[in-house]
């Protein structure tokens, strides 16, 4: 007759040879670390901005002024980009964030993926076609009141996960935009300005950044474009 003890020795062994016998797992790495979407909960797309009528209200609270002058500026005085997370910059973040199945690596680099260019209405295959656009272009807040703040202000500025600042959009766009205000460029996509003149303006308010009598007329008419 076999007693409790047997038959606990018995089991003890059994579940030892088991786990002789099982496969080994296999070695994690950088390919199969990026099979799975990292942070696939994140929010999709860019923080959406207050509606229109919101939009108006605040656009005609913000202090028009003309445009400060240059001197001094240099990109390095907004210190971006920040780090977010682990090996995550703000760069990576909105990547993943605005992006379509999105595979990253251990240092959180974009390796695969689609992203839709809201300004032009591109769809990009690579994240190398794609580029992290200030909506409001550092420069162009300096012109509006960014020259008179400190390091801390401007890098949250520069690194705003939080309003719709930071947005994925192709690398042409971003690049025949530069750091002009929406009297001088605005997206391709007509369709578009609605969200992008919302967001300027929420921006700017967010942030008490001036605006010239020209780019507020500007904005006004892109925002008569939310109505149609």
């Amino acid at each position: 007759m076999i007693t409790s003890r047997g038959w606990l020795r018995a089991a003890t062994a059994l579940v030892g040879l088991s786990a002789f016998l099982a496969p080994a797992a296999a070695p994690a790495t950088a390919s199969t670390a990026a099979s799975v979407p990292v942070h696939a909960g994140l929010r999709r797309a860019m923080p959406e901005p207050p509606p229109a009528d919101v939009a108006r209200t605040e656009l005609g609270e913000l202090n028009v002024e003309a445009a400060h002058a240059m001197t001094g500026y240099s990109r390095a005085k907004f210190p971006h980009w920040a780090r977010q997370y682990g090996e995550c910059d703000t760069r990576e973040v909105v990547l993943q964030r605005d992006g379509q199945d999105v595979l990253q690596d251990d240092k959180c680099r974009a390796l695969q993926g689609t992203w839709y260019s809201e300004y032009d209405g591109k769809t990009l295959t690579a994240s190398g076609q794609a580029d992290v656009d200030h909506m409001v272009p550092l420069a162009a807040g300096w012109r509006a009141g960014a020259d008179l703040w400190d390091t801390a202000r401007r890098k949250q500025f520069a690194n705003d996960l939080t309003h719709s600042q930071l947005i994925a959009v192709s690398a042409a766009s971003n690049r025949s935009k530069g750091d002009q205000t929406p009297d001088l460029w605005k997206p391709p996509l007509k369709s578009y300005w609605c969200t992008y003149s919302r967001a300027w303006i929420d921006v700017k308010h967010v942030y008490e950044l001036n605006v010239t009598e020209a780019e507020k007329a500007a904005l006004g008419e892109m925002l008569d474009t939310c109505e149609n």
